[in-house]
């Protein structure tokens, strides 16, 4: 029990955090219409927010290396909850964009420095498994959240919504300073650390694999309620509904994943969930107009998502242990540098009316992951674990 609550509160924040980058694409339609501009352009409320945490993460990491982490990670979700209470009152679309910009330079500490913190907690065995509890929140925030940002958003408005957002936030910033131990900092980094981890091959295909792999699901993931609706004439309900499966089984298959990352390694578990999306990526392209396929291509796209990531935080605290603050914190940049790049090309192609192209494009950028995966095998070190020897 005592490690449980901060894992808790750690897996919380990151349902504040995955709310308060993503909320947008659960209200698109909504936001162009109250801010009088277009989807792309509210769109770009994602990928601009993407470009400025990208940048964000390592920065604020090396910044805030010797922070109490409950004292900087509440701090960071209060700031996060002023920011959504700001948007709410916000007069027009560059003031939102604005508050959003300055937000997320601080949302862009939580979730690697929540991994890094609880590496440091967890004893080293269940360093992997309590990572990806940890991440369990951003499948929550897509699984929960979206669906009721939807909701929220069709009933009432944008402004209630990014209020309900704020409420979130200040309850996950206490939640912070309740249970986390005082005292925890992290690793000591330098400017070196950041040189050391350029050096090392290994880390940077893995940063790779990120990368490829969230720039092929956000070319179409930012644009999904509006895609359901041009494809097959789909309602925010029948949006709500992908948002929540997509999460659901998102939330599913991190659990899965926390259960057989100790038997199987890291990096077969890694293989089986880019396995999952790669194929739902290909059922939903596939299969564009058809809401029943389209729903199969999600249910395998969203077992992995969330899985994907969890696993590659775990290598990265495992093929550098002194350096997993930073190179999480670069995963993490890479994370939204994907973003940033998949929602970019997805709102190119939504405006010329490429609809169809979205997925295709997406699949493309997963296909070419498995190259970098494939260059960081370690063959012995999988057979050990799955055949259970020392």
């Amino acid at each position: 029990m005592k490690q449980f609550f901060p894992r808790v509160a750690l897996m919380f924040g990151n349902i504040v955090t995955g709310l308060s980058i993503l909320g947008p694409a659960g209200m698109l339609s909504e936001l162009a219409s109250g801010l009088h501009v277009g989807i792309r352009d509210a769109g770009l409320l994602v990928t601009y927010g993407a470009v400025v945490v990208c940048f964000g993460s390592p920065i604020m990491a090396w910044l805030t290396t010797r922070f109490d982490r409950r004292l900087l990670l509440g701090g960071t979700l209060a700031v996060v909850a002023a920011g959504q209470a700001a948007s709410a009152l916000a007069p027009n679309y560059s003031v939102v964009l604005i508050l959003r910009l300055a937000m997320l330079v601080f949302a862009a500490l939580y979730t690697p420095q929540a991994a890094a913190t609880v590496a440091l907690i967890a004893p080293e065995r269940e360093r992997p498994s309590a990572i990806a509890f940890v991440f369990l929140g951003w499948s929550l925030a897509v699984a929960a959240g979206l669906p009721l940002v939807t909701l929220l958003a069709t009933h009432l408005d944008w402004r209630a919504t990014f209020g309900v957002l704020a409420v979130i936030a200040a309850a996950g910033a206490l939640l912070q300073f309740m249970a986390l131990p005082a005292g925890v900092q992290g690793h000591p980094l330098s400017l070196q650390s950041f040189g050391a981890i350029a050096r090392s091959r290994r880390i940077v295909l893995i940063l790779l694999i990120t990368l490829l792999q969230t720039s092929g699901q956000f070319t179409v993931f930012i644009y999904l309620a509006p895609l359901l609706n041009r494809l097959s004439g789909a309602g925010p309900g029948i949006a709500g509904g992908f948002f929540a499966l997509y999460g659901v089984v998102g939330l599913t298959g991190n659990t899965l994943a926390s259960a057989m990352v100790t038997r199987l390694g890291t990096q077969r578990t890694l293989a089986l969930f880019m396995s999952s999306t790669f194929l739902g990526m290909i059922l939903w392209s596939l299969g564009a107009g058809w809401l029943a396929v389209m729903a199969a291509g999600i249910f395998f796209w969203g077992l992995g998502f969330a899985a994907i990531n969890s696993m590659q935080q775990a290598r990265l605290a495992a093929a550098a242990p002194d350096l997993a603050s930073v190179s999480i914190a670069l995963n993490t940049s890479v994370l939204y540098v994907g973003q940033a790049v998949g929602s970019g090309i997805g709102g190119l192609l939504f405006a010329g009316g490429q609809l169809h192209a979205m997925g295709y494009v997406g699949v493309a950028f997963l296909a070419s992951a498995w190259l970098p995966l494939a260059l960081t095998w370690e063959p012995k070190a999988a057979f050990a674990r799955f055949s259970g020897a020392p």
